[in-house]
């Protein structure tokens, strides 16, 4: 087809050539010109033409070159683009298609698939380059900035001879390894700035001058467009600055618990009102809790321990005012207690002395009110190991006054009447008896344990400034009298019998009939408001501790039962007269074992 095109066209430009040659020499002959002429001017045209040719030929030959060079060159960055992007599966058109013969065919087959890799080249380059600003940018934050200039430069030159799929994916498993380490960081770095912003609000202080002073990046009201810096020195930093918070928490929190324990201290000795109180109840409250727990923002602040410090001054001075009056209120504490525990008071500590002291200068009332205190929790202590003998004393007490009504309820002729309340009373008579049996045992028992306390105190056991041993002895001693004088009293009365019954059988006369109790009212009875009388033991206690047998009424108060006991005592003994089994039971109450039971 070419080729029959290229002799068509040679046809018609010889039929131009011929017919122009024609016209040409036509007129030279009708010009006149001659052969020489003419041979010479179509010589000279037959050159002109072929310079003509040879320059087009030129021309054809170089535009081969070029196209050639072009279509080379296509080639080489087919091939170079098919290497960096990885894609082996894109191979040269110009080899797979063989029908392409010239080279523009070739040129146009090749230029659209380097185009198209060209944009795919420029497309990857970008992904990359993203990747790795995306890489440089968390590695600076997990690094600390320290290589931001060599990230910059590693941008600028990138690697553009491998731009595959393999490297891309290179470079987002880095990114994705990078990125979830950032989030680690980035939680643990939110979990030091929260514990910090805690820590700060409960002290008081500026939270973002404390996180600008570990790094300025973890502010975030500066700088918004700065990234946090997620570095370990970061970590470090966060840590100290967590430290140095609980060690001045720890350090508030102690100085605040002195200061609160003054106040209180102040507020009890003040009899402070609550309306004063109330002011300081949050913190009060709060200082109870553990150290982890105290987060109430402000709570340990400068400006509540100053106001705590300038109330218990406020409250120190206004004491020293009234220190006359404490002193006495501790003072009068102090006896309240003794009396409550039966402890005799300190003498030195009284109210006179105490007041002479305080007007003469000689002593400070607060050395005095402390020493006061001091005894106080002395006293407190001394009781509280007392505890066990004063039940034990209480108990005895009781006991006492069972027998004291016991021997009231025998001493009435009327006790047998049939009467409403008769049966209630005689109930009582039994169990009364057997309370009292315990007597002795329960004696001996008091006994054992208040000598085993003082053999442990190594000091006497005083009840209102009197041994409890010499009160419990003498009350053995008091009730084996009492025993004698009813074994007298017995034996006179028996004596009595023979003598009356002697005399009637010698004169034959009845003796006169005795006179009889029935109208005395029995000491400790009070009617029932049924004819009879209901028994009510006499007690005369304080805070509910009967004092039937106590060192004050052992000392002379006014106490029935012992007044008798000491009428008891002025009779002499008569060992001699003591029949067998009596005497049995004397020691049975001066010897037995604690626990024994005697009979009374």
């Amino acid at each position: 087809m070419l080729a029959l095109g290229s002799n068509t066209i040679s046809v018609r430009a010889s039929t131009s050539c011929n017919a122009l040659l024609k016209e040409l020499q036509q007129i030279w002959t009708e010009i006149g010109e001659s052969d020489a002429d003419k041979d010479r001017m179509l010589f000279e045209l037959e050159s002109e033409c072929l310079e003509i040719y040879r320059k087009k030929v030129d021309e054809a030959a170089n535009a081969k070159a070029r196209l050639h060079q072009t279509v080379a060159a296509k080639e080489a960055e087919l091939a170079t683009l098919i290497a960096a992007l990885g894609e082996l599966n894109i191979h040269s058109p110009i080899q797979t298609e063989k029908q392409l013969t010239t080279l523009k065919q070739k040129l146009a087959s090749v230029a659209p698939v380097v185009e198209e890799l060209r944009m795919k080249k420029e497309e990857r380059i970008k992904q990359i380059s993203d990747i790795k600003a995306q890489i440089e940018k968390i590695s600076g934050e997990i690094t600390g900035y320290s290589n931001l200039s060599n990230g910059v430069i590693c941008s600028l030159t990138l690697d553009e001879e491998d731009l595959s799929l393999r490297k891309l994916n290179e470079y987002q498993s880095h990114l994705c390894s990078l990125q979830k380490k950032k989030s680690d960081h980035m939680h643990k770095v939110l979990k030091y700035v929260n514990e910090v912003h805690s820590l700060c609000g409960v002290l008081g202080l500026d939270f973002g001058q404390t996180v600008i002073n570990v790094h300025p990046s973890l502010d975030g009201a500066n700088d918004q467009e700065q990234s946090t810096n997620i570095s370990e020195s970061t970590f470090a930093g966060l840590e100290q600055a967590i430290l140095k918070l609980k060690t001045e928490k720890k350090a508030r929190i102690d100085r605040l618990k002195d200061v609160v324990a003054s106040l209180v201290e102040l507020w009890t000795l003040m009899d402070s009102a609550k309306e004063e109180k109330s002011k300081f109840s949050k913190i009060i409250s709060t200082l109870g809790s553990s150290e982890p727990d105290i987060s109430e923002p402000g709570i340990l602040s400068t400006e509540t321990i100053d106001q705590a410090t300038t109330e218990v001054e406020r409250l120190t001075k206004l004491k020293a005012s009234r220190m006359k009056e404490l002193v006495l209120k501790k003072r009068s504490e102090f006896e309240e207690i003794c009396r409550i525990t039966r402890i005799e008071p300190d003498t030195s500590l009284s109210a006179e002395k105490s007041n002479a002291l305080m007007d003469s200068g000689l002593v400070d009332p607060s050395e005095l009110l402390a020493n006061i205190e001091a005894q106080i929790i002395k006293v407190k202590e001394e009781a509280m190991s007392r505890k066990d003998i004063m039940e034990r004393i209480d108990k005895w007490l009781s006991v006492c006054e069972e027998e004291n009504w016991l021997e009231e309820y025998n001493r009435d002729e009327n006790r047998y009447n049939a009467g409403r309340g008769a049966h209630i009373n005689l109930k009582r008579a039994e169990k009364a008896r057997l309370t009292v049996s315990k007597i002795p045992a329960i004696v001996d028992n008091l006994i054992s344990k208040t000598v085993a306390w003082e053999d442990e105190k190594r000091k006497l056991f005083l009840y209102d400034g009197v041994r409890l041993v010499s009160i419990v002895e003498d009350y053995k001693l008091a009730r084996l009298r009492r025993e004698e004088e009813k074994r007298r009293s017995r034996d006179q009365k028996r004596l009595q019998d023979l003598f009356l019954k002697e005399k009637e059988s010698i004169y034959g006369s009845k003796p006169s009939p005795r006179k009889t109790n029935s109208f005395r009212k029995p000491n400790g009875y009070r009617a029932n408001g049924h004819g009879s009388m209901t028994p009510t033991p006499r007690r005369n206690s304080v805070g509910g501790t009967p004092e039937l047998v106590t060192p004050r009424s052992y000392s002379g108060r006014q106490n029935g039962y012992f007044k008798e006991m000491r009428r008891l005592s002025t009779a002499p003994l008569n060992f001699v007269a003591i029949p067998k089994e009596d005497t049995m039971s004397y020691i049975s109450i001066s010897g037995s074992e604690p626990g024994s039971p005697s009979q009374g």
